[in-house]
Parts: C-alpha cells; sequence; structure tokens
C-alpha cells in the first residue's frame, strides 16, 4: 500500500515494529500472540488496581493525555486502564465540540474544570491538543490562534506540573498503510461503520498534514517537564501493553490495597414486604 502514495521521508509514524521478545510469543507475521497478550494483560490490569490505591493513599493529581491519528488505538489502551480500576479515581475525560460560549473562552479553559484533584488519575482522550492537530489541519483555527497555542501550552504545562500535576502524554503511531486497514475494516463491517466519520476519511486523505502537524507540535511541546512518548501501534496488542507498563514504570508504587473486611450480618427488623405478585418482572427468556 505505501508504494501507492508519495509518503514523506521520516520517522513520523513508526509503522510496524519487529518484535524483540520471545519468538514463541509472536505469530508468524511477527504480530503479538493473543495467549500472551491476555495473559499479561490481567496482569498488567492488576497492577492498574495497587497504582489506584497508591494515587488515593498518596493523594497523587495525575493527568494522562491520549493524542494520535484517528484508529490508532487510543481509545482501546484507554479501555483497558479502566477496566479492573474504579471511575471515581480513574475518570475519561473525552470533551465534544466545544459549545457558541467555549469558543469564545480562553482556550485551555473548559479543559482545566477537569482536571484531577488529589487521589485523582484523569485520561484525556484527546485533549488542547486538538488545536495544533484536527483544528490547524481542518482550518477550525486561525493561524494566530495556532501559534498562540504552541506558545503557550509548553508554559500551561510546565504550570500544571509545578502545581503537583504528574503530566503525561502519549502519542499512538499507526501507519499510513494500518490505517487505511483498520478504515476499510470498519466501513465492510455494518456494526462498526458508526466509527468511521466523515473526519475520519478528511483525515486519511490529509495524512501528510497531520504528518505536519505532529511534526510542528512535538517541536515546541515535547518539554523535559511533560515529554511526548510515542507509541508504535500498528500491532494493537502489543501497543497496549507497552504503554500500560509505560504508565505504570512512572511510579514507584507499592501495595497499600485494604484487607479483606468483615461482611456484617444482617440486622433483624420488624418488616412485612408486599406481595411479589404486585411487581413486574422482566420476561426469564433465559
Amino acid at each position: 500500500m505505501a508504494d501507492e502514495v508519495d509518503l514523506p521521508e521520516g520517522a513520523d509514524d513508526v509503522g510496524f515494529v519487529a518484535p524483540s521478545g520471545n519468538p514463541d510469543d509472536y505469530t508468524h507475521k511477527g504480530r503479538l500472540k493473543s495467549a500472551v497478550y491476555e495473559a499479561e494483560m490481567a496482569r498488567l490490569q492488576e497492577q492498574l488496581v495497587l497504582l489506584q490505591y497508591w494515587v488515593q493513599t498518596q493523594g497523587l493529581k495525575v493527568l494522562v493525555i491520549f493524542e494520535g491519528r484517528g484508529s490508532a488505538g487510543k481509545g482501546g489502551v484507554i479501555k483497558r486502564i479502566t477496566e479492573r480500576t474504579s471511575p471515581r479515581t480513574v475518570r475519561v475525560v473525552a470533551l465534544p465540540k466545544p459549545s457558541e460560549r467555549e469558543r469564545t473562552q480562553w482556550y485551555f479553559q473548559r479543559y482545566a474544570e477537569h482536571l484531577p484533584a488529589a487521589g485523582e488519575m484523569v485520561l484525556f482522550d484527546r485533549s488542547w491538543y486538538n488545536r495544533s492537530n484536527v483544528e490547524w489541519v481542518m482550518g477550525y483555527c486561525t493561524e494566530e490562534e495556532h501559534q498562540e497555542f504552541l506558545r503557550s501550552c509548553p508554559e500551561f504545562e510546565r504550570m500544571l506540573v509545578r502545581s503537583g500535576i504528574t503530566v503525561l502524554k502519549y502519542w499512538f503511531s499507526v501507519s499510513y498503510d494500518e490505517q487505511r486497514k483498520r478504515f476499510e475494516a470498519r466501513n465492510a463491517e455494518p456494526l462498526k461503520r458508526w466509527k468511521l466519520s466523515d473526519m475520519d476519511l478528511a483525515e486519511h486523505e490529509l495524512y501528510i498534514r497531520y504528518s505536519m502537524a505532529k511534526d510542528t507540535t512535538f517541536q515546541y511541546t515535547d518539554i523535559k517537564q511533560a515529554p511526548w512518548n510515542v507509541v508504535p501501534s500498528d500491532d494493537k496488542r502489543a501497543a497496549r501493553l507497552n504503554c500500560i507498563r509505560h504508565l505504570l514504570d512512572q511510579f514507584a508504587y507499592v501495595d497499600v490495597a485494604p484487607e479483606p473486611v468483615e461482611l456484617p450480618t444482617m440486622r433483624d427488623v420488624p418488616y412485612v414486604r408486599p406481595p411479589m405478585h404486585e411487581q413486574t418482572f422482566v420476561p426469564q427468556r433465559f
């Protein structure tokens, strides 16, 4: 597929990365086997629960930003992170298009209200980086607004770090060939076709413009206080595991999970319930 399009040279989107682990853990195409993935994901999800307790007890404020092209796998890794954790501690923020009022606000204002308080981890499924990627490429912001974002964003993130927020930024990198395969798969399956939006089609057509946007974004915002971490994601399974493992490695957490509690016995309270036939039950078809 790549030889059919004129892609620019460079490391914009890494494409498939050859496996470096045990050869027996991979298919003949070099993709991580399902059984290996499931076993390691179960282990990592247990560690995420332990990290959750650590964030709670230590009063940490953790912000994790997920960015990348459409179909790169951001949603998949977020789903796996939140699968076993509590939404009260680990919550997802995925903001819709700004309202008319929000468009008149300071650009970062509507994002700031979702930042973590003590004992919280917030996962941003896309973030303020919409401005330097989607908005810039699609012409939804002016060149002056784009330039102001590039100036302001590093300072804004430095302020967050100085305030005690841990800022982690992940860019999921998918190649042109792999993105096309995923879009074609969505298009071919009626139950997944809703995932293929007009924005996805425009993004695929403007793949090189998005390359330019990513490169410019990194040039200005890959700062030492909050660096970008690139996750090659042509192999979705490997990408999820690599990202979650890297996330866990950023914290020197220990097991502070609570001990099992003794369940109380039911209190004896004088009470007569109404007859069951007065209730409407769902038909028992299974």
